[in-house]
Parts: C-alpha cells; structure tokens; sequence
C-alpha cells in the first residue's frame, strides 16, 4: 500500500509520466516507420497539399 503513497507526491510522477510518454511516442514512431510499406505511403501523404487536383486542372 506504500506504493500507492509514492504516486501521490509529485516529485515522483513527473518522471514516471515522463517516461511513459516518451515511450508511447517512440512505440507510434516504430509502428509508423517499423513497415517499409507504412513508412513510403506516409512520405506520399506529406505531398498531398502540395498536389493539384486533377478535375480542377483539366476543367480550366
């Protein structure tokens, strides 16, 4: 139950949080870039933006 009393202090879950966070975010980045796939097809999102859209291209 002393566990529990060691939460509540905030000099104790702020690195706790931490490390949790930063693990989330490295465990997204290898699912994204893990797969060769995944990884090509999200560099293609990136240009989407920048891409014209055919029918209004061909309609002027």
């Amino acid at each position: 139950m002393e566990w529990i009393y060691w939460f509540s202090h905030e000099e104790n879950t702020k690195p706790l949080a931490l490390v949790i966070f930063f693990t989330v975010f490295v465990g997204i980045v290898l699912y994204l870039y893990g797969n060769k796939k995944r990884g090509k097809r999200l560099e293609d999102y990136k240009n989407i933006p920048l891409q014209d859209d055919e029918s209004e291209v061909k309609g002027k």
